[in-house]
């Protein structure tokens, strides 16, 4: 079963999670007009500590083989390395719900508490991003095996 990328936009995503991107709907320049900030593009979902982290990704199999989900908060991954990424998604934990997203060098993304998702695929080479993530008590990961892995084509 092969699952094809989609491009990644706002709309697109919604269900899962929020698009981080810079949009010029939340541009407001700060520092004398020499920075542009781009305001609240992710709101974290958690009721523990907030952290940041690097997450260095390598390239793996372009195949689907497992889902996973935080059930007590989100999880945002920003690209530090600007190359293209692949998030894949799904509603429920089978092979056959999932959607793949072609993301951009940069744009990050944050998945909602409670959405399945694949870990970290990286396209080609290893690349470096920033993730803010949940860290607290409590069981903050599920994960799901298929026996039936779907290819990825890009």
């Amino acid at each position: 079963m092969i699952l094809k990328p989609e491009t990644l936009t706002a709309a697109a995503f919604a269900p899962f999670g929020q698009l981080i991107e810079a949009d010029p709907a939340t541009a407001v320049e700060i520092n004398s007009g020499f920075t542009t900030r781009f305001h609240a593009l992710a709101t974290a979902e958690t009721d523990a500590k907030t952290i940041l982290s690097i997450f260095q990704g390598r390239p793996r199999p372009m195949t689907v083989g497992m889902l996973e989900r935080h059930p007590l908060g989100s999880q945002a991954f920003v690209p530090l390395g600007g190359r293209p990424w692949l998030a894949v998604v799904a509603e429920t934990p089978d092979p056959t719900a999932c959607r793949a997203f072609l993301c951009a060098g940069h744009q990050g993304l944050q998945y909602a508490a409670n959405v399945w998702h694949h870990p970290l695929l990286v396209i080609g080479a290893e690349q470096d991003f920033l993730v803010v993530d949940r860290d607290g008590p409590g069981p903050n990961l599920e994960e799901v095996f298929f026996t039936a892995p779907r290819q990825i084509t890009i």
